[in-house]
């Protein structure tokens, strides 16, 4: 019989035999535990991953990973334009980090309908636009018809403003522009979007982009900025700084990260949260596995001396009680990961634990399975535990002595 069967056969048998009783309900407490820490860890993972991952795609959902634009526009939504024909954008998409390349414009401006009035930034987007990314987003109607060469005068508006405006999918909109002369333009409503966002939801609104350049007077090569879509937002910032170098002198590339800060600081504080969370639930596991474990020494104390007495030395002890331990921590991880990849299955197929939209931007808790960090929780709770297991247990082996371990009663 070989040296890992002897060990484990005696594993099972001290784990289940007549002298544990007292030691096996603490046994089933301890795998109890250690499943609850697990299930509690991978749960704010998984919720952590998934609400960064949605509040990631809303904001990049209207915009995009990095924005071109002048650097006259001052955050204003009346830019100065630039020719989108320039040299540097056959570079910029030939760069393996990026998706695609679509050119964009904003016009503010009222819309009025017979009892409300309210103001509006008009998103003028072309054929480049990824609408595959949009579509998500989308609650009611279609896209814009963008592949015609005369401009269609439709025009997609949020959930907030159709409501405030009463206004549905067919509906006509008014839209007056404050310039030298006045200008006005009416739009067919096309289709409705929510992102939850109060900063889009609350004024932008998407139309043709050439209805803005009419409007603006400008040639069709000129746009008011360019938005760079990515393949992993992993790599916006690196890419950002790529893209930054070759726009030239009075042209700029911002982040996402950059022009929404404060949403991406409140994101980063998930993760401050989770750490702590983390950190105290190892703890738990690890004064969870010494508890279990000191009671099993103090109850196989006769074992102990047996084991020396017929010759067994101290390392195999050791090695004989981390067995033990490890097989109350891999029941508690078999079952805390079990019971955690169900609960969070559930909650992606059905949605059960809502949110309030209006605080927490989505009206459900979304999760997103990291796979590679949920194999790193299991892995660190694993060595960790044993790891601190290995002094206590070689001093209880070495300090044992046979006869008094006999004795012991």
């Amino acid at each position: 019989m070989s040296s890992f069967n002897f060990y484990w056969r005696t594993t099972r048998k001290l784990l289940k035999g007549e002298n544990s009783g007292f030691s096996r309900p603490i046994v089933r407490l301890s795998v109890a535990g250690v499943a609850l820490g697990i299930v509690v860890m991978l749960v704010a993972i998984t919720v952590t991953t998934g609400y960064k991952q949605v509040i990631r795609d809303k904001v990049v959902a209207l915009g995009s990973h990095i924005r071109i634009s002048n650097y006259d526009m001052n955050y204003s939504f009346e830019p100065v334009p630039f020719d989108k024909n320039r040299p540097f954008v056959e570079e910029i998409k030939a760069l393996p980090e990026v998706k695609s390349v679509q050119c964009y414009s904003t016009k503010s401006g009222v819309v009025k309908t017979d009892d409300q009035v309210e103001g509006i930034v008009l998103k003028g987007i072309d054929q480049s636009f990824d609408k595959n990314h949009f579509q998500k987003n989308l609650v009611e109607g279609g896209l814009l018809s963008l592949e015609d060469s005369v401009p269609f005068k439709e025009i997609i508006i949020s959930s907030t403003l159709s409501k405030r405006l009463k206004l549905g999918v067919g509906d006509k909109v008014r839209t007056y522009f404050v310039q030298d002369p006045p200008m006005q333009r009416n739009f067919t409503v096309t289709g409705i979007y929510e992102t939850g966002l109060p900063e889009y939801d609350s004024q932008i609104a998407l139309v043709d982009l050439r209805q803005i350049q009419k409007l603006n007077q400008w040639d069709s090569s000129l746009v008011g900025g360019m938005e760079v879509l990515l393949n992993d937002f992993d790599q916006v910032d690196a890419v950002s700084e790529k893209v930054n170098r070759k726009v030239g002198y009075d042209l700029k590339a911002e982040s996402i990260k950059e022009v929404f800060p404060e949403i991406f600081q409140w994101i980063a504080l998930f993760d401050t949260n989770v750490v702590v969370l983390l950190i105290i639930t190892f703890l738990v596991c690890m004064i969870t596995m010494m508890s279990a474990f000191f009671i099993i020494v103090i109850e196989q104390t006769p074992t102990i001396g047996l084991l020396k007495t017929m010759g067994m030395k101290t390392q195999s002890v050791v090695v004989l009680f981390l067995m033990i331990a490890s097989d109350i921590l891999l029941r508690g991880l078999l079952w805390g990961n079990v019971v955690a990849f169900v609960l969070c299955l559930l909650q992606r197929q059905f949605h059960w634990v809502r949110l309030d939209a209006a605080t927490y931007y989505v009206s459900y808790v979304p999760v997103e399975f990291n796979i590679p960090l949920i194999l790193a929780v299991n892995v660190a709770v694993l060595v960790l535990c044993m790891a601190i297991l290995v002094l206590p247990a070689y001093l209880v082996a070495r300090k044992s002595s046979p006869l008094a371990a006999i004795k012991f009663d």
